[in-house]
């Protein structure tokens, strides 16, 4: 059982070493900023004009002393507790507090509170509720800094009890086999909201966890804002030259709840007087005087301009109207609005040089180009690289663009989706290969609440495309089988692709690398290597969010999407149906103008696709026509899909389990009725 931290393990202790007494009073000036904020922000929560508060109180010197450690342009994630990095940033009071309040002048437009918000003005990336995803997205800002030779460091937070979490693991697990220049700063406190320490881990302290990983682990008082500044300084100066990551321990305490609703009546009363002994603001403050290089004037004088500054800040934010909420503006900044490039798409009135490729081919030749025109892109996944994947899609890849740019990975989905976040913020590209899509549940987090939501957020795209091999008909099981699109189309900040064709599977990926936002490309195995086409050889792109109609008829519609695309086209040709077969291509956002036409046009529709049945697309596209195209429909709307079952393994399950018969057996109901 962990055993309570020890205060004699750490007396306080000033050493100046050479630090001029400017250095020291701008420390000083640092701590007690976000002290006095904190004694403010307490008030007016009692008075109803904050609504939610996580003090700090106690473990300023950990934020503070890291924060004025580091480069200004050197990237930092904090968590709730570190109010200190944002003042050390020196970012406005009156936009923190509006940020606080829900105002637009703060960093997230009123649409999201505290520290959940990231300004790259300021090189500060917030946090998200769910404790560690931060973590990895350090280790991908780390990352640019390291493919582009910039002697960066890039530092991050967790608490003890976050640390639990398995995103802790695989960012320090990633960023030590990839020799990443980050300082993971564990703030051991003793306390995960109510959860003592014995209760969340076996171990001693923190440290000995960093030679599990192979890397350097420090102790450090962290409460002792000289020590933590000294530390991380030196720990900087090094890392800039030699890159790796470092885990960092601070033993401090938390004096006030985890958020002030919950209160400190779970934490034993002696801890408190025992650790108020160890207040960073009162025994720095009493050492500067004590040394004679602050003196009762100057302290006052520190004081009062803070004072000035906060009321000040107040008076600004409280000024401001609370935001008008804007339909246009909320739905707009889901996604980073750009321009394609329609110079891109092929003119189907000029013909262009074409080869015969198969459905993988057309995957790996997209993706080799988009390599060629963006330097910026950095491929990541498991055995992608000289082994070129298990498909084999990038096979050859490393020799033409080196292993810099194309990077295996550990088996850890969560923190290379977070490391692409982190890319994007240094402005690079990322491809995330998922080795199958059933395993994308691994990643699934990073995926929908950081890539998803960050634009929305506070205005930072993820240009990430996640590669999702995906569907069944190889006899590979429920694990390696799933059809999981649905999963995300109900996800907005993603788009979703899901090319059925070789010109789409490359005009599409190409398309998903040239936008901006989140896309998740789904890729049919069983197509793979079983149908091929004329693919153009020049890199184009086809638009996300325009359906094709592949075939004209005037007896129904059938709307589907990938592998259901071949198997409505062979049975029109198999029974001679007269059937409009739309190709979505794009699942989010779809094309309601293309199934708006082929639906008044025939009046008929079935909606088919290879994911189960319940909770599927074709259950919302069926909502949707029902309530826009009622009018033109003729008969009921038919949904065809997969059992809701897990995908079986023996091929006569699996057959019983995909939909082809079904679909026989719906249209000849449509044709009847």
């Amino acid at each position: 059982m962990a055993p309570p931290i020890q205060l004699s393990r750490f007396p306080m202790h000033f050493d100046r070493k050479d630090y001029s007494n400017e250095t020291l009073l701008h420390l000083y000036q640092h701590l007690l900023k976000p002290r006095m904020i904190e004694e403010k922000m307490l008030i007016l929560l009692r008075q109803g004009k904050v609504s939610k508060w996580f003090s700090g109180i106690g473990q300023e010197a950990i934020s503070v002393g890291s924060t004025l450690a580091l480069d200004a342009d050197e990237y930092i994630l904090p968590l709730h507790r570190n109010l200190g990095v944002f003042t050390g940033r020196d970012i406005p009071l009156h936009q923190l507090f509006a940020q606080w309040q829900g105002k637009i002048s703060g960093f997230s437009k009123g649409r999201d509170r505290s520290f959940h918000f990231g300004t790259n003005e300021h090189h500060i990336v917030g946090m998200i509720s769910h404790l560690g995803p931060q973590l990895a997205v350090a280790g991908g800002i780390a990352l640019a800094d390291t493919l582009e030779n910039r002697p960066k460091v890039t530092v991050t937070y967790s608490g003890d009890g976050g640390a639990s979490e398995g995103d802790f693991h695989e960012a320090l697990n990633v960023a030590a086999v990839w020799q990443l220049p980050v300082i993971f700063i564990i703030e051991n406190n003793g306390y995960g909201l109510s959860t003592p320490s014995n209760e969340q881990f076996r171990f001693r302290y923190f440290v000995d966890k960093g030679p599990a990983y192979g890397m350097e682990a420090v102790q450090v008082d962290g409460n002792n804002v000289l020590e933590v500044y000294d530390t991380v300084r030196r720990l900087t100066e090094d890392l800039r030259q030699n890159p790796r990551p470092v885990l960092l321990e601070a033993l401090t305490f938390r004096m006030r709840g985890h958020e002030e609703a919950s209160g400190t009546k779970y934490v034993p009363q002696e801890l408190f007087e025992q650790w108020a002994q160890k207040d960073p603001v009162e025994n720095y403050e009493k050492w500067l005087l004590a040394e004679g290089i602050l003196d009762e004037e100057a302290r006052m004088r520190f004081r009062e301009t803070i004072k000035r500054e906060i009321e000040e800040g107040l008076r600004l934010a409280d000024a401001e109207p609370m935001p008008t909420a804007s339909l246009e503006q909320e739905v707009g900044d889901m996604y980073r609005a750009f321009e394609p490039d329609s110079a891109l798409n092929l003119p189907t009135d000029n013909p262009q040089p074409t080869t015969d490729k198969r459905y993988v081919d057309a995957i790996s030749d997209g993706m080799r180009q988009s390599m060629e025109r963006y330097p910026e892109l950095v491929l990541m996944g498991q055995d992608i690289a000289e082994y070129g994947g298990v498909f084999k899609i990038t096979d050859g890849f490393v020799a033409q663009f080196g292993k810099g740019r194309v990077r295996n990975t550990p088996l850890c989905e969560s923190a290379i989706v977070g490391a692409a976040l982190g890319l994007s913020i240094k402005g690079r590209k990322a491809m995330v290969e998922m080795q199958f899509a059933d395993f994308v549940t691994c990643g699934f987090n990073q995926i929908v609440n950081n890539l998803a939501k960050s634009h929305y957020r506070w205005g930072q795209n993820a240009d990430v495309v996640v590669r999702m091999p995906t569907g069944a008909g190889t006899a590979a099981g429920p694990f390696h089988s799933q059809s999981n699109e649905a999963w995300f189309t109900h996800t907005p900040g993603l788009k979703v692709v899901y090319p059925s064709n070789p010109v789409d599977a490359k005009g599409l990926l190409c398309a998903a690398f040239e936008d901006p936002n989140p896309v998740m490309y789904f890729e049919h195995k069983l197509l793979y290597r079983s149908i091929s086409a004329p693919v153009p050889d020049a890199y184009y792109t086809t638009p996300i969010g325009k359906a094709a109609l592949v075939r004209e008829g005037e007896e129904m519609s059938i709307i589907t999407y990938g592998a259901g695309v071949h198997w409505a086209l062979a049975l029109a040709e198999e029974i001679g149906l007269s059937a409009d077969i739309l190709d979505l291509r794009t699942l989010l956002p779809w094309d309601e103008e293309a199934v708006r036409r082929t639906v008044e046009k025939n009046g008929r529709v079935i909606l088919l696709h290879e994911d189960t049945l319940t909770g599927g697309l074709a259950g919302e596209i069926g909502a949707w026509i029902a309530e826009h195209c009622f009018r033109s429909l003729d008969a009921p709307i038919l949904r065809v899909a997969s059992l809701d079952t897990a995908v079986p393994f023996a091929p006569p399950l699996e057959k019983q389990f995909l939909p082809q018969q079904r679909l026989r057996e719906a249209v000849a109901k449509l044709r009847s009725y």
